[in-house]
């Protein structure tokens, strides 16, 4: 059968397909159970609409394949089909044995005159892995999709591997793999956070690239994929991708979301000069972006090849991959690498191109999370906000603009305003909400949050490129050291800092990401792009978390607690600042240090640094015009470097301020309250959160007006809980 694609076992036995539409004939190779010894070719008998297939009695599940393609090389047509190397099937669900790199892996003679235009007759088959066919039962008992609700959502990024090689609790054997990262003691960590979803770096099967094995590095952060179904075996403790399914299961047991970072944007096989591992010997033209000159490819990933989604085929193996990965592997969503590729068309990127438009109609994957990484480093390929409705987006401009500010760069309050609400200007078109920005202040491609308040510049000598790699405009600031100090003065602005920063992020508008371990500061020592650092470097050092680690551990929670508690701080429609008549009330008002409404011509000011962000519980919350009865919250940020007298606003509905945050503090701080009109110090470089108390008397006469100011019985959020 021409469908499905890939190796299917049906009980009795598997049947084999495989795309290829320049090919003239298909080999199935059959291997021992290690995938050492080749056992029998078998030519696949029937080529139906350019699928390859045969069906094989007796394949049973642990049956060990791979394929040679035979067909024209010939370069400069764009085909590259060579029968001496061994292919990986597209749509293996599992792999066995390691890449192990050799000249044997290339097409063409390695070193030859005529480079790739040259044919290599070495077979690649001893340092290939193998694909197996696989039995996809397993019993998941009540297990179902949490569907967790976006305004609700907190994405805590990790690295499979990463978060459990140094975890004490966890057994040796299972570190860094599927099973250690669905440990009881990691879950349960990780759901008191209060974090709904964890984001996980590539688990597909990927390579590491050869320069980097010269090295004796790896490619640590797996964005190199070889298949896009098969789940890495150096993250299986076992010899069965149910694994992945059991960790699956324990998350959702726990209330969390797992979603998958996925690169669906190349492949490991490079460029002309690269290997042939798979794509590139099953049908290169079709597989491939090629340039006018079919020799050579389009690179607009940086990797040297772009996958070609405007084909019908290679559109539809991605979209297999994404619905196997919901339906048979329980994910909850996806967050797609150098995303603008998927929807650049021929003419350019596109937002009703071919796979957009295919995940908003799919009745599978328009109903998980899709998270767009909205850049790349082809033409227009910085496309922030640019994407169609259901999607959401990773927002730089937020992390540089609250970098930036709490940096105590001028003139940056306008915009971190726009941050704040949720990045009206770049998001707030076709219906999209708040929460289609994803949030973030640091992610794995960059500093850690403690080395970005510990390291001016980065230091990624262990990378061996000389410290040339990574990104220079990192918007840091060691604030008066470079890395470790024993100075107890930077050491305490530093965990300020860091206060600050979080602070920030999880009392915005939006989807915030904590990018893990930042809430027990962990550093890498100042390697900004630690992406072959499979080591220490990379590793989470959970018996390195001191008093102050566990100190700003208590304060995440205690900020994600408020966020959850305050529905006002994840509103489900943007904040304008407009004021509405009929409910008599602004959504958002922008108070200056002397507790008035900022004026227009304020804003222009480059050296003001410290604001008031008003929150009035009254406003609509949806689109039906009746008041709301959240509580009225006042967010203050100060980032000069001196306190800042700062007079609390006159509000309708109350006198008094109850205090819930105070960065300059810690995440014990005494509750305290304060009146609307008392003139408060705001310490420099700290943010502070109060919530307005309702004032019983001003609900009653607002009653008799017939207009509800708040429900007396509605319940304020607990100091000690959120």
């Amino acid at each position: 059968m021409p469908y499905p694609l890939g190796a299917n076992w049906d009980g009795l036995g598997s049947n084999f397909a495989l795309f290829s539409a320049n090919a003239t004939k298909v080999e199935l190779c059959l291997f021992d159970q290690e995938g050492r010894r080749e056992l029998e070719r078998i030519e696949l008998p029937e080529y139906t609409d350019e699928v390859w297939h045969g069906y094989l009695p007796d394949a049973r599940p642990g049956t060990v394949y791979g394929y040679r393609v035979h067909g024209p090389y010939d370069p400069a047509a764009g085909h590259r089909f060579n029968p001496n190397k061994l292919l990986l099937d597209p749509y293996a669900k599992q792999l066995v044995g390691a890449l192990r790199w050799s000249d044997a892996h290339f097409g063409y003679r390695v070193g030859a005159a005529r480079g790739d235009l040259s044919f290599d007759r070495r077979d690649s088959a001893a340092g290939m892995p193998k694909c197996m066919v696989v039995d996809p039962a397993f019993t998941w008992g009540s297990d179902r999709r949490l569907g967790t609700p976006w305004d609700s959502t907190i994405l805590y990024e990790t690295h499979v591997r990463g978060y459990t090689m140094r975890h004490p609790e966890v057994p040796q054997r299972v570190r860094g793999t599927f099973s250690g990262l669905g440990h009881a003691a990691v879950v349960d960590y990780i759901r008191s956070l209060g974090v709904t979803a964890v984001e996980l770096l590539p688990i597909h099967a990927f390579a590491d690239d050869r320069h980097l094995v010269a090295k004796g590095l790896k490619n640590y952060w797996g964005y190199n994929s070889m298949g896009f179904f098969a789940p890495d075996p150096r993250y299986m403790a076992t010899t069965f991708v149910n694994e992945f399914k059991e960790m699956v299961a324990r998350f959702h047991d726990a209330g969390i979301e797992v979603i998958l970072d996925v690169v669906y944007n190349h492949t490991a096989e490079g460029n002309e000069m690269g290997p042939t591992l798979s794509f590139k010997g099953i049908d290169n033209a079709s597989y491939y972006r090629l340039a006018p000159d079919p020799r050579y490819y389009i690179n607009d990933t940086g990797t040297g090849n772009t996958l070609n989604l405007s084909h019908s085929r290679v559109l539809q193996m991605v979209n297999d991959s994404l619905r196997y990965w919901v339906t048979e592997m329980h994910v909850d969503g996806f967050r797609f690498d150098l995303a603008t590729i998927l929807g650049r068309e021929p003419h350019g990127f596109d937002q009703g191109g071919g796979f957009l438009h295919s995940c908003r109609q799919d009745p599978v994957l328009s109903q998980v999370k899709l998270i767009a990484e909205p850049w790349d480093c082809g033409p227009g390929g910085y496309q922030v906000g640019g994407f169609p409705p259901g999607w959401a987006e990773w927002n730089d401009r937020y992390r540089d603009t609250v970098r930036s500010y709490w940096k105590g760069d001028e003139g940056k309050l306008p915009d971190l305003a726009a941050r704040l609400t949720g990045s009206a200007d770049l998001f707030n078109r076709r219906g999209r909400k708040p929460w289609a920005s994803v949030n973030f202040i640091t992610a794995h491609d960059g500093f850690t949050l403690a080395d970005l308040v510990s390291y001016n510049h980065k230091h990624n000598e262990a990378n061996g490129e000389g410290n040339n790699d990574g990104h220079s405009h990192n918007l840091s600031w060691n604030h008066g050291a470079e890395g470790p100090t024993d100075d107890p003065e930077v050491a305490a602005l530093r965990q300020r800092q860091m206060r600050n920063l979080l602070a920030t992020l999880l009392l915005s508008q939006g989807t915030p990401m904590l990018l893990a371990g930042d809430e027990f500061a962990r550093s890498q020592n100042g390697n900004n792009n630690a992406y072959c650092q499979d080591n220490p470097v990379s590793w989470f050092d959970w018996e390195a978390i001191d008093d102050d680690g566990r100190a700003l551990t208590d304060f995440v929670r205690r900020l994600i607690a408020l966020r959850r508690s305050h529905r006002l701080l994840r509103r489900g429609r943007f904040l304008t600042g407009a004021y509405n008549a009929e409910l008599d009330v602004k959504d958002v008002t922008w108070i200056t240090p002397a507790g008035i409404e900022k004026k227009t011509e304020q804003w222009g000011d480059p050296f003001a640094r410290c604001l008031g962000m008003l929150l009035d519980g009254r406003a609509q919350a949806t689109g039906i015009k009746k008041a709301g009865t959240d509580s009225t919250l006042l967010l203050i940020v100060n980032a000069h470097h001196e306190v800042v007298p700062f007079r609390l606003p006159k509000v309708a509905g109350g006198t008094q301020w109850l205090r819930l945050v105070d960065t300059e503090g810690d995440a014990r701080i005494e509750v305290s309250t304060a009146r609307s009109g008392d003139e408060l110090p705001v310490g420099g470089r700290s943010l502070l959160l109060f919530e307005l108390i309702p004032d019983r008397r001003a609900e009653t006469a607002a009653q008799r007006t017939g207009r509800s100011l708040r429900d007396p019985a509605a319940p304020t959020a607990d100091p000690a809980t959120g």
